[in-house]
């Protein structure tokens, strides 16, 4: 989240295959475009890291109501992984 005023990059992606990708980043203005990709691969690889506990462990099969409950879950499906 950023804040009117604050600086913030704007990084559009067109992939081989024509699809557009938008991504904005509120790293400083002085950051240099090879920092600025690898923040935007390590987006990626968290997303699939999370998708691959999801389906392959069983962290979307929680149903409770609490934190703790929540927390437990969480965990447990973090040291399976």
């Amino acid at each position: 989240q950023h804040l009117p005023g604050d600086e913030a990059w704007l990084i559009g992606e067109q992939r081989a295959s024509g699809e557009k990708k938008y991504y904005l980043a509120n790293l400083p203005a002085s950051t240099d475009l090879r920092t600025l990709a690898a923040t935007i691969k390590a987006r990626w690889i968290c997303e699939q890291a999370h998708q691959q506990l999801k389906e392959e462990l069983g962290l979307d099969h929680f149903e409770g109501r609490s934190w703790k409950g929540l927390h437990r879950h969480a965990l447990m499906t973090m040291i399976a992984y």
